[in-house]
C-alpha cells in the first residue's frame, strides 16, 4: 500500500515538473485515485476497531459532519461544495494529527502517518481539478459543520466515511472531471 501511495504521489510531482512546462499538474479525475485513499483510510478505521484498549486515548476529536443531503448538496455551487470538503480535511488533518505526538502503538502510529500523508494527496489531487485551497473563516469561530468523536475508532471511521461522502462527490462533480478529462 505505502508503494502505491508513493507511486501515485510520485506521478503526480512528475507530471508537474515536467521540463518545458509551464501548465499545472494535468486533472486527476480517475476516481480509481480516490479509491485508493478510501481504502487506507477503511483498512485504519478496521485496525483502530481491532485494536481498542492499546489504541485508547482519553479526549474528544472535532471532526466534519459526513452526511449529504443530496438536495443541499446539489444546490451549492462548486465554491462552497470546495469550502466544505477542504475545511472538512482540514478538520481530520488537525484531529488525526494531535495523534502524532501521543506515545501510541506502532501500529496507530503508521496510520496516523499514512493518513496525514493521504490527506495532503487527496488536497493535490483536488488542486488538479482546480478545486480551491481552503481559506479559514475570518471569525476563527468553530464551525457548525463538525461534531466531537470520543474515540480513535470514531476518529478514523468519520475520516473513512468523509472521503467516501463528500470528497467523492466533490471530484465527480468538479467542472473539469464533467469534461471528460481523465
Amino acid at each position: 500500500m505505502q508503494i502505491t501511495r508513493l507511486f501515485a504521489v510520485l506521478l503526480m510531482v512528475l507530471e508537474w515538473t515536467r521540463p518545458g512546462l509551464s501548465s499545472p499538474l494535468r486533472p486527476i479525475c480517475d476516481l480509481r485515485v480516490l479509491d485508493h485513499f478510501i481504502k487506507e483510510a477503511w483498512d485504519a478505521e478496521a485496525a483502530m476497531r481491532a485494536c481498542k484498549d492499546a489504541c485508547s486515548i482519553a479526549t474528544n476529536f472535532t471532526v466534519p459532519l459526513t452526511r449529504v443531503d443530496f438536495d443541499v448538496w446539489e444546490a451549492m455551487n462548486i465554491e462552497e461544495k470546495a469550502q466544505e470538503v477542504q475545511s472538512g480535511l482540514h478538520v481530520l488533518n488537525e484531529a488525526i494529527g494531535s495523534l502524532q505526538a501521543s506515545n501510541q502503538t506502532d501500529v496507530l502510529q503508521s496510520h496516523v502517518d499514512a493518513s496525514i500523508s493521504n490527506i495532503a494527496s487527496i488536497r493535490q489531487v483536488l488542486r488538479s481539478v482546480s478545486i480551491p485551497e481552503y481559506v479559514p473563516p475570518a471569525s476563527g469561530g468553530e464551525d457548525e459543520e463538525t461534531q466531537k468523536v470520543s474515540s480513535i475508532s470514531e476518529l478514523f471511521q468519520v475520516h473513512s466515511n468523509f472521503l467516501r461522502g463528500k470528497v467523492r462527490h466533490l471530484l465527480a462533480s468538479a467542472p473539469v472531471c464533467k469534461q471528460g478529462v481523465s
